[in-house]
């Protein structure tokens, strides 16, 4: 019966649609491999993105300096150079002042038992009833009802631990400016290739515009904050000095370098300043000064002349900077909290010109958000007023209904 095929229904295997909602499962695993990648390869990525960073800090005196008809090679040895003679001086001013820290340790420790005797003196009641305790359990191990734990500690010192890690820094060092020199030199070929891997010219206008977008702010932002952070470190290395801290100079240079750590750099420099004091001032009100001046000065420095310096385009949103500082520092350490915020702002300018990233940059964004349009302001009080009516509803009903009393099961 050729007929009668039509009779039965006719399975069409149906079109697939445009998804509206991205996978987020997929996305999930892509971000947690991405993050495991980043932390397995960080001896490889870290100097990397430095060098990214300071190629796009440079390329503007590189420019200068063509200009002016001297070739890119010789901008970029002199500016390698200028970097490792920087480090070589901070690490040979602070080396002095550590190493005698690094001796004078077990004083140290003696002198900062005796300032807190007095508040040990508290607690003595709670180390007694620990000491019965341990007593107890000392007692029950040795009857044969428990399991001695023996913990075995490592017999590596501290100046150990600065021996094994120093030749992975230095390497690092090396590998960061070999690779800026090289990046320099080579002039706008970087540019020229990135510019060159797109297709139409108004993606090859934009990626250009960005790039040159990405080195000014990074240049302006670093700039800034390198004046503001020296100044900082001069006015700190001057307040140790009237205080008679030792070795100012040395907590005028952690000060400087300390501050380029969002929130954190300033903590640890409040709190190593306290300590310092501890040890060698006879007082406890002298060190609680000590720090008070020097959380002054940096809450002086974050709340008014940062933000008045720094461009308002380049401030970022709080919360994110101390999420991007926490999560950098659990990827990659020290340097991590230092590149936080300025990889915050090359994503924020790449926010401007990646279509579909806008909302993305305005939640980067630091700025407050513009004010609503007259027809948005009046809508956002309707749904407002419309929500408030509704709970008010809700509220009466639940009211009425237990003034009323538990209703039949009927209505």
């Amino acid at each position: 019966m050729p007929g009668a095929i039509h009779n039965f229904p006719v399975f069409r295997q149906q079109e697939d649609k445009p998804r509206s909602v991205a996978n987020w499962a997929v996305i999930g695993i892509f971000l947690i491999m991405a993050f495991s990648a980043v932390a397995a390869a960080r001896d490889f990525l870290m100097p990397v993105t430095l060098a990214l960073l300071l190629f796009f800090v440079f390329t503007p005196l590189r420019r200068f300096a063509q200009r002016r008809g001297i070739p890119d090679g010789i901008t970029a040895a002199v500016v390698t150079l200028g970097i490792l003679a920087t480090v070589i001086v901070l690490a040979y001013a602070a080396s002095g002042p550590i190493n005698r820290a690094a001796e004078n340790l077990p004083t140290i420790s003696d002198r900062l038992e005796q300032k807190f005797e007095s508040v040990q003196e508290s607690f003595r009641k709670v180390q007694e009833a620990a000491e019965r305790i341990d007593g107890a359990t000392t007692v029950a191990n040795n009857s044969g009802e428990g399991t001695t734990i023996t913990i075995e500690q490592s017999q590596e010192t501290t100046l150990g631990s600065v021996v094994k890690f120093t030749p992975s820094l230095l390497s690092q060092i090396v590998f960061t400016l070999f690779l800026l020199f090289f990046m320099i030199a080579s002039g706008d070929l970087l540019y020229l290739k990135i510019v060159q891997s797109f297709d139409t010219m108004r993606d090859k206008r934009t990626a250009y515009l960005a790039l040159r977008e990405i080195e000014d702010s990074l240049g302006n932002y670093l700039g800034a904050i390198t004046i503001i952070n020296a100044c900082l470190g001069i006015a700190v290395g001057t307040l140790m000095w009237a205080w008679g801290m030792p070795a100012p100079l040395l907590f005028g240079v952690g000060a400087f370098l300390l501050n380029f750590i969002p929130y954190l750099g300033s903590i640890t420099g409040i709190v190593i300043s306290t300590i310092v004091a501890l040890v060698v001032m006879p007082d406890l009100f002298t060190p609680l000064m000590v720090g008070l001046s020097y959380l002054a000065l940096t809450s002086l420095e974050g709340q008014l002349i940062t933000p008045y310096f720094v461009s308002r385009r380049l401030q970022m949103n709080a919360v994110v900077v101390f999420l991007a500082v926490a999560l950098w520092a659990w990827l990659w350490s020290v340097l991590g909290m230092v590149i936080a915020v300025p990889v915050l702002v090359v994503l924020r300018v790449l926010a401007e010109h990646i279509p579909g990233w806008q909302k993305f940059g305005n939640f980067l964004a630091g700025e407050d958000p513009p004010a609503l349009e007259d027809e948005d302001e009046e809508e956002a009080r309707d749904l407002v007023e419309a929500g408030a009516g509704a709970e008010d509803a809700k509220d009466a009903a639940d009211a009425t209904q237990s003034l009323d009393g538990p209703q039949p099961a009927g209505g």
